[in-house]
């Protein structure tokens, strides 16, 4: 049997000439190229039946409202999106992979395109289940635990310098730029600046919100109105800013550190160190999943009795482990390669469902104004470029320590797992919540304290 022919007649000098050539082999080669095609590492048709499945469920109101649902939800979003931002050109540079899978569920959501029974699995996923503190739990445990112990001590030791500097630079430059656009410098740090750098909005506009409200007497509804836009636009600008700078470091490798924070004599063998493939023992990843979750729940244990933030124990937990060699080397192994695994498999879907939940799209385009934006633009490029040029003096890498002082603005975790993604510097993840937790809670006290003497 044949493949199908297709018949063309052209007429010359001599008469009429018939040809028929046969259109089986192109149209073989373009299905097969269809089918070869993969959306992140699923093939393309698998992917199509696999969506259709989830969002036909949705319709039917049968996807269901618990973990299932709600992983099989934002994998159908995240996957695709990030695919879709690594391949745009000039979006690609500026970490579009991580502004997709971020805001593009947040607009439908907005627009009220997306369907409200996958809006509700994954509402159950990462509320009721707390996704989001299992992956930082995974990230800073694994993370920690893979580091070169003399990297880590190093680095916790100088990065609070680019922190602090960090601070004083954001403040100062948000304060002049609203007061060259007609912004009282009252307004722009209370409500501008701070909510920029206060940690989040679950660590800090929402405690910001209720201390506001207390001594001005304002509806803290209201409050937290007024500064989460802030916050979602600081996170846009703090996310652009890390794809740039990893753009920069691909073009000027001498600033980079490939997500080494300080600079060392033998960088270079840390680096092939960290990077070095072994195998994976799917028994030790398990072990890595349960560190992972007891040193969370041993932050949530401590964190009444000593009045520190239970992540930050968390992180101190596994960072006095770490140091001291507590835990074997085969433990640590395992708990590395289920930091890689969510890193590699979950950080899109994770913020399509971030964008869904915790980004309200109605919220950042109302506030959307140029004087608005410029604010907040010169708080966070004012934070980064301070980070980037300590780093010369406290001999770490510019990019990196770049990077880190940029999780200190935007939308705590969420804004920490965004900015990192989009500059393929996960490993940098404890130091990221130090800058976001620590700087974060020390300006939310300074504000407070600064607002009942101005009141």
């Amino acid at each position: 049997m044949t493949g199908p022919t297709l018949e063309e007649t052209r007429s010359d000098e001599g008469g009429t000439t018939s040809v028929t050539m046969s259109a089986g082999p192109s149209r073989g080669r373009m299905l097969g190229r269809i089918a070869d095609y993969k959306i992140g590492s699923i093939p393309l048709p698998l992917y199509l039946a696999m969506a259709l499945i989830v969002v036909g469920a949705a319709l039917q109101r049968r996807l269901p409202s618990d973990m299932i649902g709600g992983f099989a939800a934002i994998m159908i979003m995240g996957i695709p999106l990030g695919h879709i931002g690594a391949r745009v050109p000039l979006l690609r540079s500026i970490g579009g992979p991580a502004i997709l899978s971020l805001f593009v569920p947040s607009a439908l959501l907005g627009w009220k395109m997306l369907d409200p029974e996958l809006a509700k699995a994954v509402t159950a996923l990462m509320k009721t289940a707390n996704f989001l503190y299992l992956y930082i739990a995974c990230l800073v445990a694994g993370s920690m635990l893979g580091m070169n112990r003399r990297i880590l001590i190093q680095g916790f030791a100088r990065m609070f310098v680019p922190l602090l500097v960090g601070s004083v630079a954001s403040v100062a430059a948000g304060i002049a730029t609203g007061s060259l656009l007609g912004y009282a410098p009252r307004d722009t740090f209370f409500y501008i600046v701070i909510p920029i750098v206060g940690g989040g909005i679950g660590e800090g506009i929402l405690p910001l919100s209720i201390a506001y409200s207390e001594i001005l007497h304002r509806p803290q509804s209201e409050l937290i109105a007024l500064m989460i836009p802030a916050a979602l636009i600081g996170n846009v600008v703090a996310i652009t800013s890390s794809g740039l700078l990893k753009h920069l470091g691909e073009k000027r490798p001498h600033l980079s550190g490939r997500g080494l924070l300080v600079r060392t004599h033998d960088a270079d063998v840390l680096v092939e160190e960290q990077n070095a493939e072994r195998p994976i023992d799917l028994r030790l990843m398990g072990s890595g999943l349960l560190i992972a979750c007891t040193f969370f729940i041993l932050g949530s244990l401590l964190a009444p009795y000593v009045g520190i933030p239970g992540p930050i124990l968390m992180i101190l937990g596994a960072a006095a482990c770490k140091v001291l060699r507590v835990v074997p080397a085969s433990m640590e192994q395992g708990a590395h390669q289920m930091y890689r695994f969510v890193s590699l498999n979950l950080t899109f879907p994770l913020l399509a469902g971030l964008g869904v939940v915790y980004v309200p799209w109605a919220d950042l385009v109302g506030s959307f104004t140029i004087p608005y934006f410029c604010i907040c633009a010169a708080t966070v490029l004012a934070m980064v470029a301070s980070g980037f040029f300590i780093g010369f003096v406290m001999r770490m890498y510019p990019v990196e320590a770049a990077i880190v002082t940029a999780c200190h603005s935007g939308l705590g975790g969420t804004g920490d797992v965004a900015i990192l993604s989009a500059s393929n510097r996960m490993g940098l993840m404890p130091f990221a919540q130090i800058a976001t937790r620590v700087g974060g809670a020390s300006m939310v006290v300074i504000a407070v304290f600064l607002l009942k003497l101005l009141r």
